[in-house]
């Protein structure tokens, strides 16, 4: 959201995210809606393709840098199930799994101790299952619960809003919601924001990610002026994709709404996270999107607390990707299942 190019109110110099002033982390309030900041927002489409274009080949880590990387980028992960087909077995073999992403032999020769996915991310009628397993494996990580008729969103509104008090009261902590995508293409930012309040509301103490489906949206900048009103409402994370897209995350999406977290930060002092969602699927993918976020809002934002990824077989290629910096040898897929 500036003249490279996502706003108007930002300088164009290609600024040190690292710099950005040092605040505790508090959950965003939100803002009234101020549409002379909606309508100042403009997206310079190549401008953000030439960025994106050099990232992969300028930020490659090697040896047991990539091993770092890709041991955080876990830890962010929101390890997903999201089938018509899933049962209560899956479920609980996928939050095993999120308790206990990396073969222990692995950890060992790495030297490091165990580490967790970011969350568990089930549909509502999986949320008991979910809390359940977690309980009994004496594991404290947090329950995602897609909501508001994911994927379309196109379920009557106040069914929408009473399934998201539904998994709160069921046990989810984080509701990823979907926005109406009719608001967005027919430039009806009142409406968005309004709806993305309810929301908001709804989900109490439970933390809300706004789900643009980013590849609906027509044009980047509908995603930058959908990206901030959702922020201006309250949205404690935005998110790309519901994953059922023919378009997910991509690289020049994903800088759009990055800087329009920045420059939301900038004007208010709150941090909003962010999560990429759908065809994130290798190891190497994952480490240009950790240095896009170090690149372009700084190390605050490499933590589960503002990055995600909305990911399932992204981790199995991380796991083989570290056996084989263990042994020297790739491994085969099937080594690497979900539980």
């Amino acid at each position: 959201m500036q003249s490279e190019q996502t706003s108007s109110r930002s300088s164009d110099k290609d600024r040190d995210a690292a710099q950005l002033p040092q605040v505790t982390h508090a959950r965003n309030p939100g803002m009234d809606l101020d549409m002379n900041w909606v309508r100042a927002v403009q997206a310079n489409t190549s401008a953000i393709e030439r960025r994106c274009a050099t990232l992969p080949g300028r930020r490659s880590v090697k040896k047991d840098h990539q091993a770092a990387w890709l041991l955080k980028a876990i830890t962010m992960i929101d390890l997903t199930t999201l089938a018509g087909d899933d049962t209560p077995g899956r479920v609980r073999r996928l939050c095993a799994k999120a308790a206990h992403p990396v073969r222990p032999e692995i950890m060992q020769a790495l030297g490091v101790d165990d580490i967790t996915t970011g969350a568990v991310c089930v549909y509502h009628d999986m949320i008991p299952t979910a809390v359940e397993t977690l309980e009994h494996m004496g594991v404290t990580l947090p329950i995602a619960a897609v909501s508001t008729g994911f994927p379309a969103g196109l379920s009557p509104y106040h069914l929408r809003v009473e399934e998201i008090r539904e998994s709160v009261r069921a046990g989810a902590s984080e509701i990823d919601i979907v926005i109406s995508r009719q608001h967005v293409l027919t430039g009806n930012w009142q409406a968005l924001y309004d709806e993305m309040r309810d929301f908001r509301e709804a989900c109490g103490e439970a933390h809300v990610k706004a789900i643009l489906a980013t590849g609906e949206l027509g044009s980047l900048r509908n995603v930058a002026r959908a990206s901030l009103v959702c922020m201006m409402a309250g949205a404690d994370f935005i998110k790309t994709s519901t994953g059922k897209e023919s378009v997910n995350a991509t690289l020049p999406v994903s800088l759009v709404m990055i800087r329009a977290i920045r420059d939301y930060y900038d004007a208010t002092g709150y941090q909003v996270g962010y999560k990429p969602a759908g065809g994130i699927s290798k190891a190497k993918d994952a480490i240009t999107y950790l240095a896009l976020i170090k690149e372009e809002l700084g190390d605050d934002w490499l933590t589960p607390d503002l990055f995600r990824f909305g990911a399932s077989s992204l981790l199995g290629d991380i796991e083989r990707q570290l056996e084989h910096h263990v042994t020297g040898h790739y491994s085969a897929n099937y080594r690497h299942p979900m539980g």
